[in-house]
């Protein structure tokens, strides 16, 4: 091994290791990776410039801003008001309908505040027609992740992939071209939920009632802890750690996830006119989009500007929107990215999981790839996956002498498909507080329904992208 490969292979040992440990903020290690690979001289200035310049970065900070003004307009409480008003005359069937239309909602906008106002909201309408809210909140937080699949703007993750390809030499994957394979898997994990998975959750409403009353004075006591605390003149701001979720592209966070403030003011008053002209907008750049009008990073660029100069938002609150803490993550696991690839240790780990694998042929490797990818996804942040996962998918295609395009988009699927532990996502984490699940539900539920939605992707990826 070169000395450049020998320094990126120890940055990304460093890196998953302190990542897995849990105790600092993800983005920090990952700038602190890409510091130390940059003043080794593994990677140049101007690779660490592209990373954090990259249509990937530009994407997401502008569709973030953009959600961020929908929320603030109201319009997603609104809609989730009225959908659960209807849930809550016609029964359990009305609270699978608005879970189904939040996991619609999540092909296009960030899935935390989705769950942050519907969670309660389906909660109470449970509680008030006698179910267990066990049944629903659980697939309200899967069906959200899976709605993520349905475009490259569903999840960080698919622009991050895409990005990653590009540089690699790879077409570029236009907005709704990965949609029928992700509508595959989302209706096979629905479906499962639907009719087995919920079924095992929440089966005594009693038992249900008597673990929200010790989880909310847990709250309480943790709550006036605090207060004390800060009466003794110790004044802080209790913000998530990135580092204590592990799996977060859409960003992460600690044991008091499920505590909505720290998500802002939570459900907003409607107001008509930001809210048209946000969701007018919002509109226009997926139209640009996707009828090839603009690429999706220059749409989405332009419709956060344009919400300013309208006044909809400030600059203040068009910040506050941005979320920096998931845009420097990925930033800087890019540049470890840059790093596995140029010093050509992905080209190695490629012709080692050949060896393996060689014998399986194309559909085989995608098997074993899909299955890599979800272990991996398991343990680490989904945007430390992708960049792990998609030079030596590229490679791995161009060894065996098919079209990249499939391996691609198993990495996206299966790098946020995973479902097997409360700590995964930031909207686990929510309902795993809220509902008072057990970690071994999560389990229970989380591998079968792993595995269904990894038999389903290899159905639908060599159907819809052939080798």
């Amino acid at each position: 091994m070169t000395f450049d490969q020998m320094a990126a292979l120890g940055v990304l040992v460093g890196v998953v290791g302190v990542l897995i440990h849990g105790k600092l903020r993800a983005d920090v290690v990952a700038l602190t990776g890409a510091a130390v690979l940059l003043i080794l001289g593994v990677v140049r200035p101007v690779e660490v410039q592209g990373a954090f310049a990259s249509p990937a970065i530009i994407s997401l900070a502008g569709l973030f801003v953009i959600a961020y003004a929908i929320e603030l307009s109201g319009l997603l409480g609104l809609m989730i008001r009225k959908a659960t008003e209807l849930a809550t005359r016609v029964g359990a069937a009305g609270i699978w309908a608005v879970i189904g239309l939040c996991g619609s909602i999540g092909g296009f906008l960030n899935n935390t505040p989705v769950v942050v106002l519907a969670a309660p909201v389906i909660r109470d309408v449970a509680q008030s027609l006698k179910l267990s809210p066990k049944r629903f909140l659980m697939p309200l937080s899967h069906v959200t992740v899976m709605g993520g699949l349905l475009t490259l703007i569903g999840t960080s993750t698919n622009l991050l992939v895409n990005d990653m390809a590009r540089n690699a030499g790879q077409p570029v994957f236009s907005l709704f071209e990965i949609t029928p394979v992700g509508l595959c898997i989302a209706l096979a994990g629905g479906l499962w939920l639907y009719f087995v998975g919920a079924r095992q959750l929440g089966r005594s409403v009693q038992k249900d009632e008597a673990e929200a009353a010790r989880l909310a004075e847990e709250e309480e006591a943790r709550r006036q802890a605090e207060a004390a605390r800060g009466r003794r003149g110790f004044f802080f701001l209790r913000l998530p750690r990135l580092g204590e979720s592990r799996n977060q592209s859409d960003g992460s966070g600690d044991a008091h996830l499920g505590d909505v403030a720290l998500y802002g003011a939570g459900d907003r008053p409607f107001r008509l006119k930001p809210a048209l002209v946000s969701l007018g907008v919002f509109v226009l750049v997926i139209l640009s989009a996707a009828l090839g009008w603009a690429p999706i990073a220059a749409s989405a660029f332009a419709g956060a500007v344009a919400l300013i100069l309208l006044r909809v938002i400030t600059p203040e609150e068009a910040y506050a929107g941005l979320r920096p803490e998931i845009l420097l993550l990925i930033a800087g696991m890019v540049v470890v990215g840059t790093a596995i690839e140029v010093t050509g240790l992905a080209q190695a780990g490629a012709s080692r999981l050949i060896d393996v694998i060689r014998p399986m042929g194309p559909l085989g490797a995608l098997i074993v790839l899909y299955g890599v990818t979800l272990f991996a996804t398991e343990l680490l942040s989904n945007a430390t996956v992708a960049v792990l996962i998609t030079p030596v998918a590229v490679a791995l295609a161009n060894s065996l002498g098919v079209d990249p395009r499939p391996f691609l988009v198993c990495v996206m699927m299966a790098a946020s498909a995973a479902f097997a532990t409360p700590f995964g996502y930031q909207t686990n984490v929510l309902v795993y507080n809220m509902a008072g699940y057990s970690y071994m539900d999560f389990v229970r539920v989380g591998v079968p329904l792993n595995l269904i939605t990894w038999a389903a992707a290899m159905i639908a990826i060599p159907i819809f992208f052939p080798f």
